[in-house]
């Protein structure tokens, strides 16, 4: 089996997962939530070399384990992986190196590790989720790899993995893609800030009067940065702070560990009558049992 096919079985694998599991196919998507709606028992817990397991209901599953040390796009795209081989069918399965590459050296996978991966790329990112980040971001149009990185925040997802999905999508070129695929996302965060020395690892979610009632998924140590000159941060509430940092020229906030679920922030704008309000709801790697993860 080719990828090309593996991606045909898995989009429509993951569309119908969607639809029994009442996905929002607009928006960011819920894995975690969606592992409990499908009756999975879920764990995380940490594991040196592991990123997840699942385990067949031939093997008296279905459950998934999750490796809690990994940040949360990687633990999200794990899941939904694992997800995949439940809802694909498949045998009981164990990723059990941090490098796919090292894993299947010579990039011939596994068939069903191949439609599982898919399975990932499709779940996390469905269409109309695609396209409604992209026409807030670029009008519907990804003309630099920063837009690539600017819509993989809204999805929680891998920069890579987000390049290589609007390939799938046919809404990036092959030989854009490619050539996108090698910047590095440090490099793109850095300019996003104009090279502002920024918390180790953070992410970098650009939030513009677009982002008017909608939804940004952060951990602790991401920041939220204005770049429209008409636009200022109103008093972020608790869990969000002002950051101020060597280089840094546009207005930011940093996540910090005082939030809890979700906080709402607003921006005045000078072309708005209103506010812009959005909400930041603390998203990060889930740890012990399914029964205490946050929704």
């Amino acid at each position: 089996m080719n990828w090309a096919v593996a991606h045909r079985i898995a989009g429509i694998a993951a569309a119908q997962a969607h639809r029994d599991l009442g996905i929002d196919r607009t928006r960011y998507v819920p894995v975690h939530q969606a592992l409990k709606r499908a009756d999975l028992v879920g764990m995380a817990q940490p594991m040196p070399r592991l990123f997840g397991v699942y385990i067949s209901p031939a093997d008296n599953g279905p459950a998934v384990l999750l490796n809690a040390n990994l940040n949360i796009v990687t633990q999200r795209h794990t899941a939904a992986h694992e997800l995949g081989h439940h809802r694909l069918g498949h045998r009981s399965a164990a990723d059990d190196d941090l490098s796919p590459a090292l894993r299947w050296g010579n990039g011939s996978w596994p068939e069903e590790e191949k439609t599982a991966e898919a399975f990932a790329a499709w779940f996390l990112m469905p269409r109309p989720a695609v396209l409604a980040g992209l026409d807030r971001i670029c009008r519907g149009q990804p003309t630099s790899p920063q837009h690539v990185y600017r819509l993989a925040r809204e999805l929680g997802t891998s920069y890579t993995g987000t390049v290589r999905q609007l390939q799938n999508l046919r809404l990036l070129e092959a030989d854009r893609a490619r050539q996108w695929a090698r910047i590095s996302p440090s490099a793109l965060r850095s300019s996003l800030v104009g090279g502002a020395v920024l918390p180790a690892d953070a992410h970098v979610h650009v939030v513009t009067t677009a982002s008017h009632l909608q939804h940004v998924h952060a951990d602790v140590g991401d920041v939220l940065i204005l770049q429209e000159d008409t636009v200022s941060f109103v008093s972020p509430p608790k869990g969000l702070a002002r950051w101020t940092g060597p280089g840094q020229a546009a207005e930011m906030v940093v996540v910090t560990d005082e939030l809890r679920g979700s906080a709402g922030l607003e921006m005045s704008a000078s072309s708005m009558d209103e506010p812009v309000q959005l909400t930041v709801v603390r998203d990060g790697p889930r740890a012990g049992v399914h029964d205490v993860w946050p929704d």
